[in-house]
């Protein structure tokens, strides 16, 4: 059962445990990364997202340090703005509801631009995601929200990316290698028991990142911990995701940390399968509903669509759709928007309906009831203040009156057919809870020290993330702790 020998093994090949794996290796460690996946479905939930990375920077100038391709013509096209350190704290705080975790929320933040850099330099390349955050005012693209740049290729390209780069430093990745225990000698972790292609191997190491990703996919523990009802949760990404990372460190002492009660949820196709599908990808959501209407099949509203830019709402909305009854809505919208509609509500793999009347419309909605979303339908028209420039660029202020649920921005009557509808359900991305680390990313024990030799990053880390996130903090959450952990734990071998 004897293994190999390396510094730092890396539980885990996402985004976190490349930017851990490839730290480590900048700061002289040997390194191993485990990866309980195939090779042909690596990079765990990373490989499912869009690729939408936040990070701070002052303008178009900083831009450019990411994003060295970006040509003449485009900057004249283009207002990319500036979203500042205060931006995103501002917007951490507020989505958070204030509960984020101080000391790491200011590391993530103000690390977040030279992070950006680090990787630039590593070779991931980026460029703007003018298809999704951006919207064409007065021939120039305007970008909204703070979140301005994406992997080049989406998730799967970042992982591909990250894979080439860590094979040309000299970085280890075993597939189909499933980390099982934590190895402890004198209080300090020795290595890691590992199930590799179904043979138990002990391989040493003088430090372990954690890096491995929440307990989504496992739906005996959303249940136990988010509550009733998240065992029908649709899974956006990955099925590996187990929290076998957490239990390994927990296992041994480790503390738990932050909101094992909330997660990262959208809304996703109603007839999704169980887990993500790459040939999709993240196609299944449905994130234009700020420019509709959202109805259950009572065929009431339940949410204001226009509180806030979908940035900083469609990762708690997911939960507020899995509440209603049947665990689904309908999404609605006329003819004046749906060439607002994001990509993903192009694909063939849809659960739509289209009519050219509103009482054509009532019939088609699958679990509706007709007469109760007409009589809201009549009521909301009745309700949206006209006289207010509709404007999709900015938190445009035109709203409803008199509804008990309101919509604050972007209210428009669904008077002009065709009409569209999209059926979602709720898609969980990841879990907020996890385990506690301090600033060098080293993970505490329930007496609150650090654990000698033991790292965490990513998705398995608890603190950061409460309620809701900023879009696109969750890769520049990996990459920044990621980042961090890595060169700890390279520092703690030397």
């Amino acid at each position: 059962m004897s293994g190999s020998e390396f510094d730092v093994v890396v539980v885990g090949a996402g985004n976190a445990a490349f930017c851990a794996a490839l730290s480590a290796q900048e700061g002289g460690a040997k390194v191993l990364m485990l990866e309980c996946a195939p090779q042909t479905s690596n990079g765990g939930n990373s490989r499912f997202t869009a690729g939408a990375i936040r990070f701070a920077y002052q303008g178009v100038d900083d831009l450019r340090e990411i994003m060295p391709d970006l040509s003449a013509s485009e900057i004249a096209m283009t207002d990319f703005g500036a979203y500042t350190e205060d931006n995103f704290f501002d917007d951490m705080f507020r989505v958070t509801q204030y509960r984020t975790d101080p000391a790491l929320c200011e590391l993530l933040v103000k690390r977040s631009f030279d992070t950006m850099k680090w990787l630039r330099d590593k070779g991931v390349r980026f460029a703007p995601i003018y298809g999704r955050q951006a919207f064409k005012v007065d021939g120039k693209f305007k970008f909204w929200g703070g979140l301005t740049v994406e992997a080049v290729g989406g998730g799967p390209g970042l992982v591909d990316a990250m894979t080439d780069i860590a094979g040309t430093k000299g970085v280890e990745i075993w597939y189909q290698s499933r980390g099982l225990e934590l190895l402890v000698d004198e209080g300090k972790i020795s290595g890691v028991r590992v199930n590799k292609h179904g043979k138990l191997i002990d391989v040493k190491s003088k430090a372990v990142v954690i890096a491995s990703g929440g307990f989504q996919a496992s739906a005996e523990k959303r249940t136990r911990y988010l509550g009733p009802t998240w065992d029908l949760a649709k899974v956006r990404g990955t099925p590996f995701n187990t929290g076998g990372g957490i239990d390994m460190a927990m296992n041994i002492g480790a503390s738990s940390a932050g909101n094992w009660s909330g997660c990262h949820a959208v809304g996703w196709d109603r007839n999704a399968p169980e887990f993500g599908d790459l040939a999709v990808g993240d196609g299944f959501q449905k994130h234009s509903y700020p420019f509709g209407i959202m109805v259950n099949a009572d065929g009431q509203r339940f949410i204001d669509e226009g509180a806030d830019f979908r940035n900083y709402t469609y990762a708690k909305y997911g939960r507020v759709i899995l509440n209603q009854p049947g665990n689904f809505a309908w999404q609605i919208f006329d003819s004046k928007v749906t060439h607002l509609l994001r990509d993903e509500y192009r694909i063939k793999q849809i659960t739509k309906v289209k009519a050219d009347s509103l009482e054509e419309l009532a019939m088609r909605l699958d679990g509706v009831d007709p007469k109760g979303f007409l009589a809201e339908m009549l009521q909301y028209n009745s309700s949206v203040q006209t006289d207010i420039e509709f404007n999709p660029n900015v938190k445009d202020g035109r709203h409803t009156l008199g509804l008990q649920v309101p919509k604050t921005n972007w209210a428009n009557t669904l008077d002009t057919g065709p009409y569209e509808a999209y059926a979602v359900t709720c898609g969980i991305t990841f879990t907020f809870g996890g385990l506690r680390i301090n600033t060098d990313a080293a993970v505490q024990n329930t007496d609150q020290s650090s654990i000698d030799g033991l790292f965490a990053a990513g998705e398995a880390v608890g603190g950061i993330f409460y309620h809701n996130y900023p879009g696109g903090s969750g890769l520049i959450n990996g990459a920044v702790f990621g980042k961090i952990a890595g060169a700890s734990a390279a520092n703690y071998c030397r």
